[in-house]
């Protein structure tokens, strides 16, 4: 009886919610809703875009980094003589950058490995760019308890994907 009531429940609900986005005010409601989000999403671009340059991780920074030593590595000078020896930080830092990867659209989590040794951080694995790589990286710095972040990541084209 309960399952019949909740599937009923859940009908009801599913068809309040079509009349409603089918009326102008819900339409009205859709499209506030969405310029909200395309706001946020512009303002975190910027947000990342600045970081990304006040970290010198802008694509050319990185493209240069890489034809002279093959990494990128970027040091956050406020905690560089903090040192972290409690392994489960260093796990909760791997899992808040794995965690920011997620969320992020620009970049696979399942693409770039995080490996954190009392701090330190080293990326590895593949990006599409550059570009993606500083993302990477700006994620990682702007993470709590990090130190040091060492990227070994390869730029590898969309093409060779597909």
């Amino acid at each position: 009886m309960k399952v019949i009531l909740a599937l009923f429940v859940g009908i009801a609900l599913g068809v309040a919610v079509v009349w409603f986005y089918g009326t102008s005010r819900g339409r009205s409601s859709m499209k506030t809703t969405g310029d909200q989000i395309e706001s946020a999403t512009k303002s975190a671009r910027d947000s990342i875009q600045d970081k990304m340059r006040s970290f010198n991780l802008r694509p050319e920074d990185i493209k240069e980094d890489l034809a002279k030593t093959g990494q990128v590595v970027r040091r956050k000078a406020q905690e560089a003589g903090r040192v972290i020896s409690d392994a489960t930080a260093d796990a909760r830092i791997t899992a808040a950058i794995k965690g920011k990867f997620v969320a992020s659209k620009d970049l696979s989590a399942m693409s770039i490995s995080v490996n954190t040794t009392e701090g330190n951080v080293t990326l590895s694995g593949s990006v599409n760019s550059p570009e993606d790589i500083g993302k990477a990286m700006t994620l990682a710095l702007e993470t709590d308890g990090v130190r040091e972040v060492v990227s070994t990541m390869l730029v590898t084209s969309k093409k060779a994907k597909e």
